[in-house]
């Protein structure tokens, strides 16, 4: 395919202008984006044992219900009941409500023992996949804005809406050479080829992907303005209907079994399982019942799950997020944006899927930054203070926030064995990791930075697994290994992470000291090697 010259060098400069402002915040949000996949491990990985009670027979579930709600005022308020062996049968939020990042939050997790009786545990939530979530939303800018928003997510819909320009133009600078250069990686002509080809594969082989992210990002970003317009077109008709409150005040002697719950969601959602039952509001007008749904072969709303609203002494249904309810035009293309973001088709494939291409679409922003700094340096005739600043600032925010993550990782067990805040200790972790390292990266420079950030990425990821090693050997210390499936493999991604971490401190090291003496990731020759290290690279 043929174009113009000129117009290619126009979609070029697009291209490198809107992925260079946007890249660094994407580059955060795509990698805690795909650890988000797995929300529910990371939960379950980082709770102690000791605050879990057993899960127990739905019929002691069942029977224990009114008993609890009459012992439990604070539950009356807002109840989870819950049917998986990774959690206990009931949980209430003794402190907080559970609604995006909350440093203090306390629940009460309760069972019921051999003799019927209701027996609880008083417990802090841990909150590191609502940091990771929230590094997601708003590549870890805080401040509330404009309510309940939070000024971090209006600057990723910004990014999102550049990142698809950027995707456009991309698409159309690569056309002419698309067929001859898609699937070649050559790795013989330089460093910057490689990159170059690496960023091409996998921009073009992730794109639908990419489009996606980035159009559901903006939506999810300006969402209050879009209804806000769209709410001209309305006028005073909802653009999501839903049920009044009910006026009439029932008594917990009027409510329905849980099996009449569960009966009724699979009657109106044929396939799917119920995973757990909210209840709130139980002693006022505003009662509600929350029943999350799991079905693997549909389009899910959630994360993890649809659900559907109902009242929960009447049994009538309000809303639900089922492909097949009553949600309306607006509601169901609202549920298809969740989805599409989400993820939550497909089970544990799609999830693994989405975790590797978000980790795909990070080194896509990456690759793009490095390209940008070769190419600009080799324009200018040099590095230049421009380029230098683009280079520390690309190693301080990405390896930095890289960092950061793991560090909260690594630290989880240990901090639980105090009595600190772990929440508010995570803060401190993340951002004195992210801070110190874009601090670390200009004061030694961009190469330097790199090799001891790396070292101290791979210590933190091999203190993970070490961790559950330590927990088995000396028990006494109230740490714990990692059990099933889902936590074995969360330490076992921990290895692999440390081990391409190992690989990129190589390829840097032998980039640094034996590369172009004018690329930007160059080390000065005086600074020779130790023996050991010019033995590792030359073996």
């Amino acid at each position: 395919m043929k174009v113009r010259s000129y117009i290619l060098r126009v979609y070029q400069n697009v291209h490198t202008w809107t992925g260079i402002i946007a890249g660094l915040f994407l580059f955060i949000g795509f990698f805690a984006g795909s650890i988000t996949m797995f929300r529910m491990a990371i939960d379950d990985w980082g709770t102690p044992p000791s605050v879990k009670l057993e899960q127990v027979e739905f019929s002691k579930i069942e029977s224990a219900l009114p008993k609890l709600l009459a012992q439990h005022e604070q539950a009356q308020k807002e109840l989870t009941i819950r049917f998986d062996e990774a959690h206990s049968p009931f949980q209430w939020y003794s402190q907080g409500q559970g609604r995006g990042l909350r440093l203090d939050d306390k629940v009460v997790n309760a069972s019921v023992d051999q003799n019927g009786e209701i027996i609880t545990q008083d417990a802090n939530v841990n909150e590191l996949s609502a940091l990771v979530d929230m590094l997601h939303r708003t590549g870890g800018i805080l401040g509330d804005v404009a309510g309940h928003h939070i000024l971090g997510e209006f600057i990723m819909g910004f990014a999102a809406f550049l990142y698809f320009v950027a995707l456009v133009s991309g698409v159309i600078f690569l056309l002419p050479t698309l067929t001859k250069s898609f699937f070649a990686l050559r790795t013989k002509k330089g460093a910057s080829r490689f990159w170059l080809d690496t960023h091409n594969l996998v921009g073009i082989a992730s794109l639908p992907f990419h489009i996606i992210i980035a159009f559901t990002v903006v939506v999810f970003a300006f969402h209050d303005f879009l209804y806000a317009g769209l709410s001209k077109v309305y006028g005073d008709k909802p653009m999501f209907p839903s049920d009044p409150p009910s006026k009439v005040e029932y008594s917990l002697a009027e409510l329905p079994t849980l099996s009449d719950y569960i009966n009724k969601a699979k009657a109106y959602a044929p396939g799917y399982s119920v995973s757990e039952i909210r209840l709130s509001g139980l002693s006022g007008t505003r009662a509600n019942a929350a029943v999350s749904l799991v079905n693997e072969n549909q389009v899910m709303r959630g994360p993890n799950n649809d659900f559907i609203f109902m009242h929960p002494y009447t049994l009538e249904i309000q809303t639900s997020s089922v492909a097949n309810g009553d949600q309306g035009v607006w509601g169901s293309a609202v549920s298809t944006f969740f989805a599409l973001h989400f993820g939550s088709y497909g089970g544990n494939f799609g999830r693994w899927l989405y975790f590797i291409m978000g980790l795909a679409g990070a080194l896509l922003f990456y690759t793009g930054n490095l390209l940008w700094l070769e190419k600009r340096r080799q324009k200018q005739g040099g590095q230049t203070k421009s380029v230098c600043f683009m280079a520390n600032l690309t190693v301080g925010v990405c390896l930095g926030s890289l960092l950061g993550v793991i560090s909260c990782f690594a630290a989880t067990k240990w901090l639980s064995i105090g009595s600190i805040n772990i929440n508010v200790a995570y803060m401190w972790v993340y951002y004195s990791c992210f801070i110190g390292a874009l601090c670390f990266s200009f004061y030694k420079g961009a190469t330097s930075a790199a090799m001891v950030l790396i070292k101290l990425s791979i210590i933190a990821c091999l203190w993970v697994p070490l961790t559950s090693i330590i927990a088995l050997v000396i028990p006494t210390l109230g740490l714990w290994p990692a059990t099933g499936l889902s936590q074995i493999t969360l330490e076992v991604c921990a290895l692999i992470t440390a081990f391409v971490y190992f690989k990129a401190y190589q390829r840097l090291e032998k980039r640094a000291y034996f590369g172009d003496q004018e690329s930007i990731w160059s080390l000065d020759k005086s600074k020779q090697l130790s023996v050991e290290g010019t033995a590792s690279i030359a073996k």
